[in-house]
């Protein structure tokens, strides 16, 4: 009987079976190690979910401010362990709710947020100082976190005791998602000065959490997932360390953001060798000494990109499998995604599915109760090892051109990403990839959805309460604490968060923070890919 040829994701080949002489001369004290030790294959700590499950953290974020807190105090209330913040398009951007190009898209993709009253009403009623937060922000993250900072503030929680993730990954943004404002050079300084603040002022905060998501769903393997992820990681630290930081003072508070789909093996093995490079790069490139700077801590978000919008309920059980690969692949939080994001903004019932699943795989399975379920498997160790070597081969494209800054001004990441989007299209169209429901068990008649709709009311509400800040605030101070930010910005050695947070607290804009800095950094403007 003649086997049929499989290939994973990225393309390499599955073998039907795997046995012993796959791992042949393989040395587990140099691939694996123990639990929480060096190289860290086996995940970053020894106990990993034995002793406590993975953080649960929700990600979520619509129309206003109010309405999106509502959204978080029933998150908290259904067992949510931490809380996950989606901006809408124009915040990610750096523009106010009422510029003329916001028009149409205030509150759309997640919350609106113009100032520091609504982060205040963001959060109102949520202790910042009980909760882990993470926002999904990234050209201008700094004023969020500040933002965040100054409401925890008024909450009477310091700085020391705010933990979180502020994504803070600019670099994805010229690679596949679009949502940059200032050129690759200054963003990168201002990576290197959130750096630097939270050192001091919010030590338990991650900076950064690099993130291979936005690129998986722009169409990456899971090869280029993690090449490129880590190719940016590598280009962060030595942003910091030129900016006169020791790594081991910065890099344990580094973090990663992976996606996870429904093909189990190979996304379990990609977690594996992700850590793995990460922890040789870290040791053996930049000497880092600390063994938290050397590993690879990461949350991780179901595909997306892989649900649909026929026959929706089946994502549940997509969304099953994925977080499974997710838990199995060792992730230090998880969101799952609602089964109905395909069609619109998710509703609350499908949100509390989503968490339930998690629940579920925390509870009713028994992945929690070892650590590394699939450590010395033969078809796992064979498929992390060649995963690494492939993943090592394209950093090594990427370096050879100079870096990962270098390599995106030629557009080489985003044409990779897009020559393989094309081809699983291709796949997709031509019936070679099985997609349930879409190409293969289809039904003739779909059952009727009603959506969660965003009130399209709320950007001449979000406009008038922008209307009312600048007739109550002080405007000579907004623009004494918005000329001392644009000095800093000029100034090569100082750091910019300090004044931009005081232009903040005087209730500044993010749009206006974010033209401040336009006048003098610019804006990029991307290469074409090839």
């Amino acid at each position: 009987m003649t086997t049929r040829s499989r290939s994973t994701e990225s393309g390499l080949p599955v073998k039907p079976v795997y046995d012993p002489e796959a791992l042949a001369g393989w040395d587990p004290g140099d691939r694996l190690g123990a639990p929480g030790a060096y190289p860290f294959t086996r995940g970053v700590y020894p106990t990993m979910y034995t002793e406590r499950p993975w953080t649960m953290r929700q990600y979520a974020g619509f129309g206003t401010a109010a309405e999106s807190n509502a959204r978080y105090r029933r998150l908290i209330a259904d067992g949510g362990h931490g809380l996950s913040v989606a901006f809408d398009l124009p915040t990610q951007m750096g523009h106010d709710s009422d510029a003329p190009i916001a028009s149409g898209e205030v509150g759309k993709v997640g919350v609106a947020v113009d100032s520091v009253e609504d982060m205040r009403e963001l959060f109102d009623g949520i202790p910042l100082g009980d909760v882990s937060t993470s926002m999904t922000i990234n050209a201008p993250a700094a004023l969020l976190l500040l933002l965040y900072q100054l409401v925890a503030e008024e909450q009477g929680v310091s700085g020391e005791h705010l933990t979180g993730t502020v994504q803070n990954d600019v670099l994805k943004e010229y690679i596949a998602r679009g949502t940059y404002i200032f050129p690759p050079k200054p963003s990168l300084r201002l990576t290197a000065d959130i750096f630097r603040y939270c050192r001091t002022e919010l030590p338990r905060w991650n900076t950064i959490s690099v993130s291979g998501y936005h690129i998986a769903e722009a169409g990456a393997s899971p090869v280029q997932e993690v090449a490129f992820t880590l190719a940016d990681a590598v280009q962060y630290v030595r942003t910091a360390i030129a900016a006169g930081m020791d790594v081991d003072d910065f890099a344990p508070r580094i973090s990663f953001f992976f996606v996870s789909r429904t093909t189990l093996l190979e996304e379990v093995a990609k977690f594996r060798a992700a850590r793995r490079i990460w922890a040789r790069l870290m040791r053996d490139e930049f000497g880092a000494k600390n063994p938290k700077s050397q590993m690879l801590r990461f949350h991780t978000q179901t595909a997306g990109v892989q649900l649909t919008a026929q026959q929706p309920e089946i994502n549940l059980v997509r969304v099953a499998v994925q977080g499974l690969a997710a838990v199995l692949g060792g992730t230090q939080s998880l969101h799952t995604n609602s089964y109905d994001e395909a069609i619109a903004l998710p509703s609350e019932k499908a949100a509390r599915l989503a968490l339930r699943t998690q629940q579920v795989l925390a509870h009713e399975t028994d992945v929690t109760a070892t650590v590394d379920p699939f450590a010395g498997s033969y078809a796992i160790e064979s498929m992390t090892d060649e995963l690494e070597f492939a993943a090592l081969e394209l950093m090594d494209e990427v370096e050879a051109m100079g870096g990962a800054v270098a390599a995106i001004e030629r557009g080489f990441q985003k044409g990779e990403i897009e020559r393989n989007a094309y081809r699983v299209a291709r796949e997709t169209e031509t019936g070679d990839r099985v997609v349930v429901g879409v190409n293969r068990f289809r039904v003739d008649e779909e059952e009727p959805y009603e959506p969660l709709r965003v009130d399209p009311e709320i950007e001449t509400r979000q406009c008038e309460r922008l209307a009312r800040l600048r007739a109550d605030r002080d405007d000579s101070a907004v623009t004494r604490e918005l000329d001392a930010l644009r000095r800093a910005a000029e100034s090569e050695a100082e750091n910019v968060l300090p004044p931009m947070r005081e232009a903040l607290r005087a209730r500044a804009t993010v749009g206006e923070v974010c033209g401040a800095l336009r006048e003098v950094w610019g804006t990029h403007a991307p290469a074409d890919s090839f």
